[in-house]
């Protein structure tokens, strides 16, 4: 048997800069989910020697692998929450908030696709990431969910929650299969994703492609 891997050696954190090992461990981490062939295979020992400590320096900031993993879900999902928030802020109607929302959720998807897959790969076991880790994710389904219901919905109509939620539902669930299809395919010859987002939304809303791609930045 050979000898047990060392972790490679390391300068320490001055005292009171543990907040910047645990900002290293959560950036290892990310790394890690996003470019391992099989990120449910992760383990401490990998982010541990990803950042250059021993695995035990880890448990000063987070008692397992779960833990550590479920605070990269939450930063994730918040970027991309705020992204959103961000791409939407200067709308000046439901249709231009809509797409400003989706265009930047299916730009971060082609353009992030290790984060992505993180996210909504769908690929870690529920023993290591408990799915209360994507209630963050909620937040995103439902601007959407809402955005989408301001476009369609009649005015002066009471909304039919259950109907709006479905709508929503639907559309995300088009704009993940296509990101996920696209990162996985990238072999075929795609449209410009642009066209593809101007078509997707058409679909869902109703309104002329050329309206929406108008609003598209």
């Amino acid at each position: 048997m050979g000898s047990a891997e060392q972790a490679p050696a390391r300068r320490r954190n001055p005292r009171g800069q543990g907040q910047l090992l645990k900002d290293q461990l959560v950036e290892a981490a990310a790394h890690l989910l996003a470019t391992l062939d099989q990120p449910e295979t992760i383990t401490l020992r990998q982010v541990a020697r990803e950042v250059g400590v021993a695995p035990a320096s880890i448990y000063s900031h987070f008692p397992d692998l779960s833990a550590l993993i479920e605070h990269v879900l939450r930063l994730r999902y918040e970027e991309l929450a705020q992204l959103m928030d961000r791409a939407a802020q200067s709308a000046a109607d439901p249709l231009a908030d809509l797409v400003a929302r989706c265009a930047a959720y299916m730009r971060w998807g082609v353009d992030q696709p290790g984060h992505y897959r993180t996210l909504l790969g769908g690929r870690m076991p529920a023993d290591l990431v408990p799915r209360s880790a994507h209630g963050a994710g909620a937040e995103l389904l439902d601007s959407i969910i809402s955005s989408l219901a301001s476009v369609t919905g009649s005015e002066g109509a009471t909304p039919d929650q259950k109907r709006s939620w479905q709508a929503g539902l639907l559309l995300w669930t088009s704009m993940h299969g296509l990101i996920s299809v696209y990162n996985d395919h990238g072999d075929i010859p795609w449209p410009p994703l642009d066209d593809l987002i101007v078509d997707l939304l058409s679909l869902h809303t109703g309104r002329p492609e050329a309206q929406i791609a108008a609003l598209l930045h």
